[in-house]
């Protein structure tokens, strides 16, 4: 099994900025594409940001030039560092890893608890 951890949502004022990270541990063999979605209140899951293995990123265009992914291979962890974050990126932000179980040659999709992120003044 596969366990994916977020960390670092919270409050936040218009403009000012925030970093997520998400950790995956367990039965790792390799990741292929890491990435952040968010879901708003009434509305559906969607994507923010995506890294492949070699680095190769793809952003939503809501968000482009304001937040950034990044990924740090040898710890198995993902980030995403939001900056001039507005009211409409409220919401609760999700960790998605594709990653093949130890062992195996199975992927499988894996997804974090999720984690607030509230911009307000």
């Amino acid at each position: 099994q596969v366990q994916v951890v977020e960390s670092g949502g919270g409050l936040v004022q218009p403009g000012g900025s925030l970093r997520l990270s998400c950790a995956a541990s367990g039965s790792i063999g390799s990741i292929n594409t890491m990435g952040w979605y968010r879901q708003a209140p009434g509305k559906q899951r969607e994507p923010v940001a995506t890294v492949t293995s070699s680095s190769s990123t793809h952003y939503a265009d809501s968000v482009k030039g304001r937040f950034t992914i990044s990924r740090d291979n040898a710890k198995n962890t993902v980030y995403l560092q939001m900056n001039s974050l507005k009211a409409e990126d409220t919401a609760v932000y999700y960790c998605h890893v594709n990653a093949v179980t130890y062992g195996t040659w199975y992927e499988n999709n894996y997804w974090g608890q999720g984690t607030q992120v509230t911009v307000s003044s």
